[in-house]
């Protein structure tokens, strides 16, 4: 005969990193730490925090609700300690980590803590704009690129006069005008919606309208900026040579325009941090463009006073170093172009740090230059962040010391990269702060909610809608990240990389060359996006909204999804959406700092509950084509009956969505409802500030 199972509400088990089971969350050596751990107040078991080998005896510490709580204490050492817990009583044994309540030990999701690992307070749980300026509003038309201005990448400049054409399939050398004038003139806007942070695409001089092929890492494009000093030289028709381009030589080597522009800039900063906002730079430092001035491919600065010969032009030159020659002996020059390039492409070459100190020690000035006065910046994002250098071993060599400068230089900035796979090599609290959060939220979101990967180029059926895969993906992939890191992870729909979130939820594989424009606003399902929204305000996490993307704006994968703004002809009714529920999450203290814990992930359906010391929240998605009758377990959530009542403050479907309070009961621990069609739901319950 079986033995019987042993009654141990497995639901009821919970720890995790957030200061209620925490304290403090972000240790320094030498600090004691509490950790504590809740169990049904029913449940008859003993408790043990295992930590690195040590086997500690948790003391019951107090009951609250229908839980009873027990905490450990140790000294934070000088070293990074992963732990566990073991629930132990006559019966079973059982382990907690952090995918939740396992039969068996696994290190790998052990909880980790680095002492000393701290990311800035202000960036944990911020909603982030997105911004890529050529895209976003045109405020001067004096800065704008002209037709002709230069050559780059088989043809010649051009000018988009027409703000509402979309981008066509090679789109490098098309501008449309956007510029910094632009955001500041928008400023009000970006208030307005909720906006804590606005994070900049590159910035510094460039040929192309995406400028990560930087040019100069020390000014801010005059086209973004200002230009004062100008010149009328154009290029002719088949002209190839851009040593002829006498008004983009002017326009981008001229030390007023250089020096105005960054000046603008950082009168710019100081209004941006008056209205209480921060700002992230994109930083590429992994190569920079055949335009750039240590290279100097183009023969821009050859002739120009107060510039150094480039690499390309003279083996003689200081910057010969900073670049890898196939060819490297005394023939090859004048004008050698055997340079490596990031994937072999010859308009990016490969910055050769092993090889140039001064290189390291340029880039370790950048760093700091932006942010100190008087530019003040917030932090940098780091393209293609695992790519720099030639060895894994250089790699986090480099970044520690660029964390190093940077944090000297301002303190409570962050340093976030751009990653994709596992990031967890990186985040020990010596290098990034975070990262563009692709493997624990935009992805196992975007499979889930649409059945498509974020670049539109494939369709898993077996995917959408899978609640039981999406959770175990997402936990998974949650798991690499230390708290520090998770709670200021940037949490995108969209971004400059990918098809526009919007575009997916029609679930159609495509791109602009196979698709077309028209087609990327085709089928597309208002009441999806609107889930995928709340899922990004409800989730651990800084949610980062492209520009746009709260308009209405679609688009397939690069270059389409770089679309203008549609001053004028915005969708409305999304963007009075979007401030309802940034509003929301940067209100309930829970849905910015609190723990997550996922109660139901089935077919088209996935509830979670967001909790902290103050506050609960519930958030329900069903997004299958039916309405569906939805028990919720909240008494997971500490939520019971008597005073707990549930406040439903939002609610989405295809057509609208809805602000209105409507108050539920709870019965025996549990919350039924009906899940319309397309539909997601916030329900709230404690001491929250949220008024509609």
């Amino acid at each position: 005969m079986a033995t019987p199972r042993q009654n141990i509400n497995r639901s009821g088990l919970f720890s995790d990193e957030t200061s209620v089971f925490r304290v403090p969350t972000e240790p320094e050596a030498g600090e004691t730490v509490t950790v504590r751990f809740r169990m049904l107040k029913s449940d008859h078991a003993r408790v043990y925090l295992l930590l690195d080998g040590t086997e500690y005896n948790m003391r019951y510490l107090y009951t609250s609700g229908l839980f009873k709580y027990y905490e450990a204490h140790f000294v934070m050492p000088d070293y990074m300690i992963s732990y566990d817990f073991e629930i132990v009583n006559d019966k079973e044994i059982l382990y907690y980590n952090k995918l939740g309540c396992v039969e068996s030990q696994n290190e790998y999701y052990n909880f980790r803590v680095t002492p000393g690992f701290k990311t800035p307070d202000w960036a944990k749980g911020a909603v982030i704009y997105q911004i890529f300026v050529d895209r976003f509003k045109n405020g001067d038309e004096t800065n704008d690129v002209v037709n002709d201005e230069f050559y780059y990448i088989n043809g010649h400049s051009v000018r988009i006069d027409n703000w509402d054409e979309n981008p066509k399939e090679f789109d490098v050398r098309c501008f449309y005008g956007g510029d910094l004038k632009g955001v500041w003139d928008k400023l009000d806007y970006l208030q307005a919606l909720g906006v804590e942070v606005i994070y900049f695409n590159p910035l510094f001089v460039s040929p192309s309208n995406h400028k990560y092929d930087s040019q100069d890492y020390d000014y801010i494009d005059p086209h973004f900026g200002v230009i004062l000093k100008d010149d009328d030289t154009v290029l002719e028709e088949g002209e190839k040579d851009n040593s002829k381009a006498l008004k983009y030589i002017t326009r981008t080597t001229n030390k007023k325009n250089l020096e105005a522009s960054n000046k603008y800039f950082a009168k710019l900063v100081e209004e941006i941090h008056r209205r209480g906002m921060k700002v992230i730079l994109d930083g590429v430092f992994n190569h920079c463009g055949s335009f750039n001035r240590w290279l100097d491919r183009e023969q821009i600065y050859e002739k120009q006073e107060g510039y150094h010969v480039g690499a390309y032009v003279s083996k003689d030159s200081p910057y010969h170093s900073y670049f890898s020659f196939k060819e490297d002996d005394e023939d090859a020059w004048p004008y050698n172009g055997s340079y490596s390039g990031w994937w072999d492409q010859d308009t990016l070459p490969k910055l050769n740090y092993e090889d140039a100190d001064e290189l390291f020690n340029e880039i370790m000035r950048i760093a700091k230059k932006w942010v100190s006065p008087p530019y003040n910046v917030d932090g940098w994002r780091l393209d293609v962040a695992a790519d720099i250098g030639h060895s894994a071993e250089f790699n986090h060599k480099f970044w520690r010391s660029f964390r190093k400068a940077v944090k000297e230089a301002n303190p409570n900035a962050i340093v976030l990269a751009e990653h994709y796979g596992d990031p967890s090599p990186w985040l020990l609290g010596d290098q990034w702060d975070t990262v563009m959060n692709y493997e624990a939220f935009m992805e196992p979101v975007t499979w889930f909610l649409t059945g498509l990967e974020k670049h539109s180029d494939e369709f898993d059926g077996g995917r959408l809608g899978n609640g039981d895969w999406f959770m175990r993906n997402i936990t998974h992939n949650m798991s690499k990240l230390q708290l520090p890191s998770l709670q200021t992870s940037m949490n995108e729909l969209s971004n400059h990389d990918h098809s526009r979130f919007l575009t997916r939820t029609n679930s159609t594989v495509g791109r602009l060359a196979t698709r077309g424009s028209d087609a990327a606003g085709r089928g597309i399902k208002y009441g999806v996006f609107k889930i995928a929204v709340i899922m990004q305000m409800t989730w651990p996490g800084a949610p980062t909204i492209y520009y746009g993307d709260e308009a209405g704006v679609v688009g397939w994968t690069d270059p389409d999804s770089r679309r203008t703004y549609p001053w004028g002809h915005e969708n409305l009714d999304l963007i009075e959406f979007h401030k309802y529920i940034i509003s929301m999450h940067k209100k309930i203290s829970c849905l910015k700092t609190g723990s997550i814990k996922i109660l139901t992930g089935a077919d088209h359906l996935l509830v979670y509950g967001r909790f902290d010391a103050d506050n609960q929240a519930i958030i329900v998605i069903n997004d299958r084509e039916d309405e569906k009758s939805v028990v919720v377990p909240v008494w997971q959530l500490n939520i019971h009956d008597g005073k707990d009542v549930m406040k439903r403050i939002m609610y989405t479907w295809e057509g609208g969505y809805n602000v209105g309070r409507a108050y539920y009961d709870v019965n025996d621990g549990y919350l039924k409802l009906q899940a319309g069609p397309m539909s997601a739901q916030i329900f709230v319950c404690g001491k929250y500030d949220y008024a509609r």
